[in-house]
């Protein structure tokens, strides 16, 4: 192999590595606060937002946990990097809600449900999304919620160990109607005219 030859192989493993992200360990130590009913929230996003693989589906909780904003994008880059995910993710923020960085301290937090392909365990995609999001949070004034995973095996959230298989990439979203306490609360005024569409 020729010097050049060699040098274009280091330049596009360059390319392709993250150069910003989070390992495993580094984000459990970060005191990431637990949500108290994560099923209700992916079900709530998955409702509203329906994603499909490769989608980002950033969202706003208050203290109570009820969902005050959310907003979903496709990932369309080819670089896995967190300095390119913090700003698509505070691009989203920017849009949906006002930021807090008058308070003294977070109230809000964002969590940030992404769908990909492959199963469950740790990639450093999910670094680098880690890493963006712990830092649009910074930018915006929120405090870094939870990082959850959802492939066609279904949902997890990283670093906690807590996951389900519905709903899933892919998967119908669940029937509204009926028993109103089923239905997620997270779903926010979308869900709400859903569920009166269903009763009528």
């Amino acid at each position: 192999m020729t010097a050049s030859s060699m040098r274009t192989v280091r330049s596009a493993d360059s390319v392709n590595r993250p150069t910003r992200l989070l390992e495993p360990a580094e984000w459990a130590a970060a005191g990431i606060p637990l949500l108290r009913n994560p099923r209700e929230v992916v079900s709530g996003l998955h409702t509203r937002h329906r994603p499909l693989p490769r989608t980002a589906v950033v969202a706003v909780l208050d203290p109570e946990e009820r969902l005050r904003a959310s907003a979903s994008f496709t990932r369309r880059e080819s670089a896995t990097d967190g300095w390119t995910f913090r700003n698509a993710l505070l691009s989203q923020l920017r849009r949906v809600i006002p930021h807090d960085l008058r308070r003294r301290s977070p109230v809000r937090t964002a969590v940030l449900l992404y769908c990909r392909e492959g199963d469950g365990r740790w990639t450093e995609e999910d670094g680098a999304w880690m890493w963006g999001l712990r830092d649009a949070c910074t930018l915006h004034g929120l405090r870094c919620g939870a990082y959850i995973t959802m492939t066609r095996d279904g949902w997890q959230v990283l670093g906690e160990g807590r996951a389900g298989r519905r709903p899933s990439v892919g998967s119908a979203v669940e029937a509204l109607g009926g028993d109103e306490h089923a239905l997620p609360r997270t779903g926010g005024a979308a869900t709400e005219m859903l569920r009166r569409a269903a009763a009528r």
